[in-house]
């Protein structure tokens, strides 16, 4: 069982010495460690045996004390100052006097140059393995932001470059400007939680973090790699305008769009009013010669469609149509009636034909027409045929005698 975990009462409790002395042992017994960090204060006062160091982690606010020989800080070089990175192997320790958890120190190491590159450089492959580089991923920015937010130092020449240079391409442009510090420890966390705030503002429709240019150690937060992936998701489009033209920290690469100076930044996230009034200009003009272009030709067509015969005269036609049509009725009708006197000719000869082989015309020509007529009594020839209008020729044969008689129809 934990010392600390000795049971106590309000009635028995621990006097304070009796805590401090078992939290005391129970942090001796923990082994020595390796831990990197970025110091942020050395006090090694003249004559002092021991110098006090704060290590701070460069991505989260946290801090820790150190304790070392004064000797040791005395015969490091170069001398070891605010903003260094360091990795230092010591063990945890506990001052009971005052209640205080310190690692002492027994050997500090600086990170040189070389080492940081080195750590930047397999960040940059985990990250890009990550795909946090990629292209598909990157968001256009608008064409003409709402509000624009500004992460840089105070009063520094990075705020002034963006600022001034928006403001000369687009006079109406508004900034939400975060000045934070921009370099040492305290720098990740600040930037950190300033593009958190304008993230979450809706009316910030593009962020741009700037700085000026400076060493490696210098620009170090923005290759850090809680800064990059927290510009990696965020939902706003951010612009990376850190350091000159060489410089290239990783937040280059995650971000939306990368300037290589604050200045080309205050060009980029803004359109150019004089351009885009040239470019409305000409756009007017070329629609203006369109419409003028369509008109004329409208107009040409309009002209040759009146210049035709049926647009200029347009009873001429229906006049030609009238007559064609009398013409065809009048066919029509001499058509009907020559065949109308064609049936009557052939009707007249029909009749005549019937009226020759008629009984009349064969009485008339001195003919008779005799009918016998077979009973029980004797035989008898009987004929009647009309021998002029109006009167008939009666002949009986009776036991061979004949008998003709001309009669009237009374």
């Amino acid at each position: 069982m934990s010392p600390l975990n000795s049971p106590t009462t309000a009635e028995e409790p621990w006097p304070v010495r009796t805590v401090a002395r078992k939290i005391a042992d129970w942090i001796h017994r923990l082994g020595s460690i390796w831990v990197e960090g970025q110091v942020t204060q050395v006090s090694a006062r003249s004559g002092a045996s021991t110098a006090f160091i704060t290590l701070r982690d460069p991505s989260a606010d946290v801090s820790l004390t150190l304790t070392c020989p004064a000797k040791l800080l005395r015969g490091m070089d170069p001398p070891l100052t605010d903003g260094s990175r360091v990795v230092v192997h010591g063990k945890p320790s506990f001052y009971v006097a005052r209640g205080t958890l310190s690692l002492r120190v027994d050997e500090i190491r600086a990170v040189g140059v070389g080492e940081l590159l080195a750590r930047i450089e397999r960040l940059r492959r985990l990250l890009k393995g990550e795909g946090l580089f990629d292209t598909e991923r990157k968001r256009p920015l608008p064409f003409l932001p709402t509000r624009v937010g500004l992460i840089t130092g105070r009063d520094s020449a990075a705020e002034h470059d963006v600022l001034s240079n928006a403001r000369l391409r687009w006079p109406a442009v508004r900034f939400e400007v975060r000045n934070v510090v921009v370099q040492g420890s305290t720098a990740v966390p600040q930037i950190l939680e300033v593009l958190s705030e304008l993230d979450n503002d809706p009316n910030v429709d593009v962020i741009v973090i700037a700085r000026g240019g400076g060493s490696v150690e210098d620009l170090l937060p923005f290759s850090d790699e809680t800064l990059c992936r927290a510009v990696a998701a965020c939902t706003t489009p951010v612009v990376s305008a850190v350091g000159h033209e060489p410089d290239s920290p990783l937040l280059d690469h995650v971000a939306d769009v990368r300037s290589s100076t604050p200045t080309g930044a205050g060009k980029r996230i803004v359109p150019d009013v004089a351009e885009q009034s040239q470019q409305v200009g000409q756009l007017r003009e070329r629609a203006r010669r369109a419409l003028r272009g369509w008109v004329d030709r409208e107009q040409r067509v309009l002209d040759s469609l009146r210049t035709r015969p049926s647009i200029a005269d347009p009873h001429a036609p229906l006049q030609r149509r009238a007559e064609k049509v009398d013409a065809l009725r009048q066919r029509s009708r001499r058509a009907v009636l020559a065949v109308l006197t064609g049936e009557q000719h052939e009707l007249a000869a029909t009749r005549s034909r019937l009226t020759a082989l008629g009984p009349a015309a064969t009485l008339a020509r001195g003919y008779a027409i005799v009918q016998r007529v077979e009973d029980a009594g004797p035989s008898v020839l009987h004929s009647t045929e009309q021998v002029a209008p109006g009167s008939h020729l009666r002949i009986r044969l009776t036991d061979g005698a004949v008998h003709a008689v001309v009669t009237d129809d009374e």
